[in-house]
């Protein structure tokens, strides 16, 4: 729109006769034509507006009619031809607002003054690019390392939003006026730290050695403040040796780290004068304090402006150091740092690499020894800084978590390798790294779930996509020299950190990147615990799936599916002989040593075989390009529609919705292929409020200990065992309150409206679902004559003529047993009338456990589980080891530990608590790691990773239940006695048997300090007194009474006299309620106390880490054995 009549060069009457602007204002519109901007631009259906005080221009007018691009800048704003990429048009920044100041046809048609424009804006670009490769540095540093670059360029021009987000600070106080002569006589130092985000081998702090005369500053990454005088060390022989110099003064604060005996003697030793500052007045540490900010302040510009993660700060850092030495220094009145030390001291050739973007996208070259000639010849990697080592430049590979450092390397430094995950609005992007460098506390999982930003890109690679929900861990600990070993040819991944203590990392010698000196802990690299960046691919388009709901792909992306790599024809057609998940071939110890089907029945092992081969899709978007997937979701929303789970109305005004996701499993025949692939829509219940659209929640779920006793009977009794499942359970009960969801993820409605589901039925993930389903279950199963047991409420039982049916359900799962071959039957089909119900033949696998029957014997194992584990955490290349738990550790809480990831601990801690409920080997190691979860250190996490490597070496390790036609009741209980080095609370266990077979066990530290080893036991035997009752009890109720006593096998011989003596003395009248109870159970001649030796304690292994062969020889005792051990 335009006031001016005079640039139309044709006009007509408007079919509109007035405009509005924002503040509702209309003016009259009396023509519209077209206008000349230059020779070769027309604009056309302009209107002619002549009550408008400015000209405006529509952008997207502009880029239809002339097919032209429009870039944003911070202070102005280029039109570019997109045919010939050449500049057509420029605007200044003026207020708020872009003032269009000229358009031109392109360089050969321009006047002299939009010619200028063009050069300058060309000119400008590359300010902008330089300003981008050298971390951010202030436009004056720059001006006086590359004046000419600057000709023509205004200073309002040059203005950078994300330096001013990443670099604003106070005032500065006055500098001191003393300097030193010559370098090295002074040496400033400051310990920064510590960050709340780990570098990704732990590194949390950083100490800086600035020389005072040449302010060349070296950087080395610490795990902890104690490692600070192993580095100044370091850092002082290099001064010697590389420059042949010697250190004065060294000047820093008060801190303990400096301030402490090791640095005063050595400082006496060595002739140094240590300066400190007064306490509270960091302004006197000057320097150290204003070369710590420069570089956060160029550390954070690095991270901002590529959209880097911050478990990347370390080599951010580095990276600025490195910079730093090699631009134009204020105190220096604009000389190098590098280049006033090569004046007063010979140094060897630093690294003259040109410099690049940091963050941006970098193609590693593959050697043919790392490639075969189908692969693609480089690697997508991302920039994070300069060699030490070696020439070159050092790139971070995610996927594989490594670090490269090559000279055979393209750069793309128009694209940042991560992207951001929504685009911010200006000045909104300071939330991501506000807190990095200011010890704010921020979970790494935030950072794990912004890594979702390459897109098709890994497609493109020819590498599947990992989620980043899952546990995104690092290699073992102790099999970091792995890296070392694929290093091949001149690309160099940087040497893994090892199992000892390397507190001390890495210094950057950074003006002589080739010299770097090794620490006494030898130097230390980044090069694990990475997140793999997560690739999505296309919705595919589907037809409507019911009337009110259709498929949505509106939010799909590019991408591609990975081919299938054929067998090779010496194998085609025969099944694998081993678990084979996708490794390196350069595997030093591959998981396929150490898990083996050869030992199976052809059956089922292509059961278990089937168990492996299927990948469950962790979003929406990878479920939605699968057609299996995609009709799993389409049955679920017919089964929705069916039942009226909901209706679609609008949200009520002062009503919140609950979110809903897609989660997605595979049910298995009773052979082991695929019966059907189901998708379920979950509401997200943990945004419920209660008193609001839930009430009451409980719901009993099946104990695992009630279903390894059902397994010992049909064991020993030749039972059945029968699976069932009821398809969408949860649909089965009904909804009471109020409750509004989402429309589910993938889906929208056929005319596009605003619409919710007002839920008429419990759903998955709703709070009140698991009652309102159980509470109909148990309704209908009491009608049909069952009764529950009083020992587990979802164990429901029927006796018939001297016969028994036990149905014991989790959720929606089902397992049937008993000598009532007729009634079972009969169950079933009564089940089928009343609900849905899916026969799944014999149990073979429920609740994540595999379940192989013999003549004589059935075996609990969960060896997928394992294996998806190991997977997930990275460790399936890992070295393993003989034992979970070091024998003689001393885990527990110290002041000076280094925490580790709080929630990726609790994660994993959590799925080694299931996946004891098999392996009873795991419990006391289990136990241990469990105490830590309020506060783990990187000591505790090393110790679950051990449990992982232990686990690696017996995947398919499990519980085997035998024959032994009778079904006693015993157990053993042992006690450590004070064994916890923080509390001297001792640790007891107990192991329970019945029909020789074990059922139950447990290791938990007592609640209570023990005065002697007598009464720890003591306190152990009455834990596992009640865990027998309780299965006594159980047995009752099943209709097999225990006619006999049952045997508590204990190996304290002062414990057993207590128990059987009502002697009270000091050493038991505070433990007065358990002598009461044990007194009574054995005067009932319920339960006995034999005394066993020691070295037959089976419950030893439950109490306190054992030597290899101890472990293993009550392995065997135990019933524990591998079905998968591959010899």
């Amino acid at each position: 729109m335009t006031y001016d009549k005079s640039f139309f060069v044709s006009m007509s009457s408007p079919s509109i006769s007035r405009v509005s602007n924002a503040n509702g204002a209309s003016f009259p519109v009396l023509g519209i034509g077209s206008i000349q901007v230059t020779p070769s631009m027309v604009l056309h259906d302009v209107l002619y507006v002549p009550s408008l005080s400015h000209h405006l221009l529509s952008v997207s007018q502009l880029n239809s009619q002339n097919k032209c691009s429009v870039t944003f800048y911070p202070m102005y704003v280029v039109f570019q031809n997109l045919c010939n990429r050449v500049i057509i048009g420029k605007g200044d920044l003026r207020g708020r607002l872009f003032h269009l100041d000229c358009m031109y046809a392109g360089q050969t048609q321009a006047p002299e003054q939009p010619l200028a424009l063009t050069l300058s804006s060309d000119r400008l670009s590359e300010v902008w690019l330089w300003h981008r490769r050298l971390g951010h540095p202030s436009f004056r540093v720059m001006k006086k390392s590359m004046p000419s670059l600057f000709l023509g360029i205004s200073d309002s021009s040059l203005h950078c939003e994300t330096c001013a987000l990443a670099k604003s600070h106070r005032s500065s106080y006055p500098s001191s006026f003393h300097s030193s002569t010559m370098p090295f006589e002074l040496i400033h130092s400051d310990v920064w730290g510590p960050s709340k985000h780990s570098t990704l081998s732990g590194m949390r702090y950083f100490v800086l050695f600035i020389d005072d005369f040449t302010r060349l500053s070296w950087v080395v990454l610490l795990k902890s403040k104690d490692s600070v005088f192993s580095a100044f060390r370091a850092f002082h022989s290099l001064v010697r040796t590389q420059y042949d110099a010697h250190v004065k003064v060294f000047r820093s604060d008060n801190g303990g780290e400096f301030v402490n005996h090791s640095f005063h003697e050595y400082f006496q030793h060595h002739g140094i004068i240590h300066q400190t500052s007064c306490p509270q007045t960091p302004e006197q540490n000057g320097v150290s304090e204003r070369k710590n900010r420069h570089l956060l302040d160029m550390a954070r510009s690095l991270l901002l402006s590529a959209n880097m993660p911050k478990y990347l700060w370390g080599e951010a850092v580095l990276c600025a150091s490195h910079l730093i030495n090699r631009l134009p220094s204020a105190p220096l009145q604009g000389r190098v740092p590098l280049e006033v030390l090569s004046n007063y001291v010979s140094i060897p050739s630093s690294n003259t690499l040109p410099a690049r973007v940091f963050g941006c996208v970098a193609y590693v070259h593959l050697y043919k020894n790392q490639r075969s000639k189908l692969d693609a010849r480089a690697l997508k990697c991302v920039f994070v800084g300069y060699g030490s080592h070696q020439k070159g430049y050092k790139c971070y590979h995610p996927q594989s978590q490594k670090f490269y450092v090559t000279m055979d390397v393209s750069f793309r430094e128009d694209a940042c390798y991560f992207l951001p995950p929504v685009t911010p609005r200006q000045g909104e992007r300071s939330y991501y790294y506000e807190d990095l460098f200011n010890g704010q506390d921020e979970s790494l999982e935030s950072e794990f779930s912004r890594l979702e930003c390459l897109g098709t890109e890994l497609e493109k690679e020819g590498r599947s996509s990992t989620d980043p929900s899952s546990e995104l861990e690092t290699e073992n600990r102790e099999n970091m020299d792995l890296v070392g070993e694929e290093a091949l040819g001149n690309v160099l991944p940087t040497g893994q950190p090892d199992q000892s203590d390397q507190s001390a990392g890495e210094i950057v010698s950074d003006p002589v990147s080739d010299n770097v000196l090794q620490s006494s802990d030898g130097v230390l690299n980044n090069s694990s615990f990475s997140p793999s960046p997560s690739a999505v691919s296309p919705a595919q388009s589907s037809p409507e799936v019911c009337p009110n709901l259709s498929l949505s792909n509106s939010s799909s992306v590019s991408g591609s599916v990975p081919t299938k790599i054929l067998p090779s024809r010496s194998t085609r057609g025969q099944p694998p002989k081993h678990y084979e998940p996708t490794l390196s071939a350069k595997a030093k110890y591959p998981v396929a040593k150490y898990v083996s089907t050869h030992r199976l029945s052809k059956p089922y092992a292509a059961f278990v075989n089937q168990l492996s081969s299927v990948s469950l899709p962790s979003k929406v978007q990878d479920a939605m390009k699968d057609e299996k997937w995609m009709k799993a979701m389409t049955v679920e929303m017919d089964a929705l529609e069916k039942n009226c789970t909901w209706e679609l109305v609008s949200l009520p005004p002062g009503k919140k919705t609950v979110g809903c996701r897609w989660v997605y499993t595979v049910k298995h025949n009773s052979d082991g292929s695929v019966d059907r692939y189901k998708a379920r829509l979950v509401a997200k219940g943990y945004t419920q409020k209660y008193g609001v659209d839930y009430d009451e929640t409980f719901a009993p779920v099946a104990k695992i200990n009630t279903i390894r006793v059902l397994l010992s009977l049909a064991a020993n009794l030749d039972w059945p065992l029968q699976q069932f499942d009821v398809k969408n359970a949860f649909l089965h009960g009904d909804l009471h309150e109020e409750v509004y969801m989402d429309l589910p993820p993938g889906y929208g409605t056929s005319t596009g409206e605003q619409v919710v589901c007002k839920l008429k039925k419990s759903l998955y993930g709703l709070k009140q679902s698991p009652r309102a389903w159980f509470g109909r279950f148990t309704k209908f199963m009491k009608k049909i004559g069952y009764r529950q047991s009083n020992s587990d409420h979802t164990l429901f039982l029927k006796h018939r003529c001297g016969k028994v049916t036990a149905l014991i359900i989790y959720v929606d799962d089902m397992v049937v047993t008993g000598d009532d071959i007729e009634e079972i039957q009969r169950l079933q089909g009564q089940l089928s009338s009343e609900f849905e119900m899916k026969d799944l033949g014999n149990l073979k696998y429920f609740l994540g456990i595999e379940v192989a029957r013999g003549k004589d014997c059935i075996v609990l194992s969960q060896r997928k589980y394992v294996l998806d584990l190991l997977a997930e955490t990275g460790m399936l290349d890992c070295k393993p080891v003989a034992t979970p738990i070091e024998q003689n550790h001393q885990l527990a809480e110290y002041l000076d530990q280094v925490p580790t990831n709080k929630g990726r601990y609790q994660r994993l801690v959590g799925r080694l608590i299931y996946l004891s409920h098999t392996r009873p080997d795991l419990a006391y190691a289990v136990s241990v790691v469990s105490q830590f979860m309020h506060n783990p250190s990187e000591a505790h996490m090393d110790a679950v990773f051990r449990i992982l490597q232990y686990l690696k070496s017996a995947p398919g390790k499990g519980l085997i239940f035998s024959k032994y036609s009778h079904l006693d009741v015993s157990g053993y209980t042992d006690a450590d006695w004070a064994g916890n080095i923080t509390d001297r609370r001792s640790t007891s266990g107990y192991f329970t048997f019945l029909g020789g077979n074990l059922v139950t066990w447990k290791s938990k530290k007592q609640k209570v300090v023990a005065r002697s080893s007598a009464e720890a036991e003591y306190r152990g035997m009455g834990r596992g007194l009640c865990e027998m009752l309780w299965l006594r009890n159980l047995l009752n109720d099943l209709g097999f009474r225990q006619k006999k006593a049952m045997s508590l096998y204990c190996d304290n011989k002062a414990a057993i006299e207590i128990a059987h003596n009502p002697v009270q003395h000091d050493r038991t009248k505070h433990v007065e309620v358990d002598r009461h109870f044990i007194k009574e159970k054995l005067d009932g001649q319920i339960i006995l106390f034999p005394f066993v030796p020691t070295e037959e304690q089976l419950a030893d292994i439950l109490t306190k880490a054992l030597s290899t062969k101890a472990f293993y020889d009550s392995l065997d005792k135990l019933g524990i054995r591998d079905l998968y051990a591959p010899t």
